[in-house]
């Protein structure tokens, strides 16, 4: 299972986040969702995605 950053929710695969840099990093996260295009996804704006990759929902 991976890691969520508590920041910004992307997924990291070691203990500090490549999106924002942040090292807080939660072993327990819910749900998933992968963005494509974060400028034109009305999903990424509610929930202030604004890089394409795979975050979690809540964490």
């Amino acid at each position: 299972m991976k890691k969520a950053c508590k920041n910004c929710r992307a997924f990291v695969t070691g203990d500090v986040c490549k999106n924002c840099n942040s090292t807080d990093i939660s072993d327990n996260s819910k749900g998933r969702i992968t963005i494509i295009d974060a400028e034109n996804s009305e999903i990424a704006k509610k929930l202030n995605i604004k890089k394409k990759g795979e975050y979690a929902i809540r964490t």
